[in-house]
């Protein structure tokens, strides 16, 4: 995956860089929102949970989350794009400190890791469809792919410890019955 993406990269490097438009710089202030106010949130669920596998899924999504961050605070910076405000860094605590009526479930935690999974790969969906610049359009597809990577392992883990929700099953009408 690093080659390719290191290989588009040289192929790409000598476009033409116009100024970003719109839409660009748009998608680039709510993709850098979203994974900058997760980042907190991800620290309170590590506050709260003592499970193992979820602890680790959660530090995967922060370190996932942080990388993408800094690349973009980056790649806005030097774009001259104003960084919106973020939330605070939580301190750590000891999970069972935490009362029952104000931590979260690991059904909760995991099913949030999934769903922010979810929206950052189809907020990098439309910032794809958006760009005409190259560089940006592989930064987007960057991030996509890491997404799904640490989305499938979320749904993998998430299926064995039973934190996953599944919507009804669809028959069709006439279908027989299983």
């Amino acid at each position: 995956m690093e080659a390719l993406f290191d290989y588009l990269r040289t192929r790409f490097d000598t476009e033409p860089k116009p100024r970003l438009h719109i839409g660009e710089a748009m998608g680039c202030w709510l993709y850098y929102t979203a994974i900058a106010e997760e980042i907190p949130v991800l620290e309170s669920a590590l506050n709260t949970t003592t499970d193992d596998v979820l602890v680790e899924l959660i530090k995967d999504g922060m370190k996932l989350a942080t990388h993408q961050k800094n690349t973009l605070e980056s790649f806005m910076i030097k774009e001259g794009i104003t960084l919106p405000d973020s939330s605070e860094h939580k301190p750590n605590s000891d999970p069972n400190s935490v009362p029952l009526g104000v931590k979260a479930t690991d059904s909760e935690i995991a099913n949030f890791l999934s769903a922010k999974i979810a929206s950052n790969t189809v907020m990098c969906s439309s910032n794809i469809s958006q760009c005409i610049r190259s560089d940006i359009g592989l930064m987007w597809t960057r991030f996509h792919s890491e997404k799904v990577i640490i989305g499938m392992d979320v749904k993998t883990k998430m299926r064995e410890h039973g934190w996953i929700k599944v919507p009804p099953y669809y028959s069709p009408p006439g279908a027989p019955n299983n």
